[in-house]
């Protein structure tokens, strides 16, 4: 009979699953007016849609989420991109981290289109430039050697940030970051460690004069070094990049209230006995009560799933003996316990139960024994006025 309950249970709640099934939300974004989802607040607590018209040219759009008032630099990237040469009118950028229920966010909309041959020209030569400057400011000829005034760690940082800066307003169409230099950039930079100078009239040929000859090699050592840097940085270049065109700000933008919700389970239950009675058995009865959530399940599943529960069971016990099991206080067991939830829609319960039972000489005795049990659980909304 338990498992007949059990099983019921069961199938009631995969029936219930599968009706659950809730279409993603769009919102609008109009770039003229700057203006998103019509002026009501973002949905909340799931994923969406934002949609809109597709400037002239744009091959690329991100949309950047931030919470207001936190570090920008951590806020949440998502981005669309023009597939091949298709013609297409509008974006879709899908938002796949929910955010927070009533919670105000700044949103940054980046538009990029291709860059042209001219830009790419402009861009590579700066590059170029500015980390051959950079090398010649750094490295020191001397009769010793090639001194630096920086690690070789320390120089392929600062090349790499070069890099990285003159990009800031570029996209890779391939969406790949650049890597930074190579291990061979490295083993030239530490071969400087090993060069000897006074031994330079030997490595250089149609020189007459020493010190002629230690200058000629030092700009040889650099003039490789330059070479291999801005061959790896124009290599990253080849392909053609995308330019920022326009950055739209949405700021301190509220995102909708979701209602509170208290779970109301019911459920079935097994309780053992062993106190007075000759040996354990197990009563099995219904179950209701409410569980309170430790956490939102939408960002912290697992103590979103775990709770808090208290209820009654809706019987008292008899057992096989005769002896009456009842609850203390409203006359019908209490519990408490955890739960966590499974498969959306069941809770399984662990805890403590109240009981009153008699001894079979008219004395009742308090206990509190464990019990286990797996319940439906439905919502009640709460605040409904305040629901959207």
């Amino acid at each position: 009979m338990f498992m007949k309950r059990i099983l019921l249970l069961i199938i009631l709640g995969f029936f219930t699953v599968h009706t659950l099934k809730a279409q993603i939300k769009t919102v609008n974004y109009n770039v003229v007016n700057n203006e998103i989802n019509s002026n009501n607040p973002l949905p909340s607590e799931e994923p969406f849609f934002i949609r809109g018209i597709l400037p002239k040219d744009i091959e690329l759009v991100a949309v950047v989420l931030n919470r207001s008032g936190k570090d920008s630099q951590r806020g949440d990237e998502y981005s669309w991109k023009r597939a091949f040469d298709f013609e297409v009118s509008q974006y879709e950028v899908f938002v796949s981290n929910p955010l927070r229920s009533n919670e105000a966010y700044d949103l940054e909309l980046f538009f990029y289109k291709r860059a042209e041959k001219e830009q790419m020209e402009a861009i590579k030569s700066s590059i170029d430039d500015n980390l051959e400057s950079y090398i010649r400011a750094n490295l020191e000829v001397t009769g010793g050697g090639i001194k630096t005034n920086n690690s070789n760690q320390v120089m392929i940082t600062q090349m790499n940030q070069i890099v990285e800066d003159a990009l800031e307003d570029y996209r890779h169409f391939l969406g790949r970051d650049f890597k930074g230099f190579s291990e061979i950039v490295r083993q030239k930079l530490e071969q400087k460690d090993r060069l000897k100078l006074k031994r330079a009239r030997f490595n250089i040929l149609g020189k007459n004069k020493e010190d002629n000859e230690k200058a000629a090699y030092a700009d040889q050592y650099i003039g490789e070094l330059i070479d291999i840097v801005q061959n790896e940085s124009d290599q990253y270049l080849e392909e053609s990049l995308l330019s920022l065109v326009d950055i739209r700000t949405v700021s301190n933008y509220p995102t909708e209230r979701k209602p509170g919700t208290l779970p109301l389970n019911i459920g079935y239950g097994s309780i053992p006995i062993k106190r007075s009675l000759a040996s354990t058995e197990y009563l099995h009865g219904p179950y209701a009560g409410l569980s309170i959530p430790l956490g939102n399940r939408t960002f912290t599943k697992f103590l979103g799933n775990a709770s808090f529960s208290t209820g009654v069971f809706l019987q008292n016990f008899e057992s096989s003996q005769g002896d009456q099991i009842e609850g203390q206080i409203i006359g019908l067991p209490i519990y408490a316990g955890l739960g966590y939830k499974i498969f959306r829609v069941f809770r399984f319960n662990v805890g403590a139960v109240s009981l009153n039972m008699d001894n079979g000489a008219g004395v009742s005795q308090h206990h509190i024994q464990p019990f286990a049990g797996i319940s439906l659980e439905f919502n009640i909304w709460m605040g409904l006025n305040n629901r959207r």
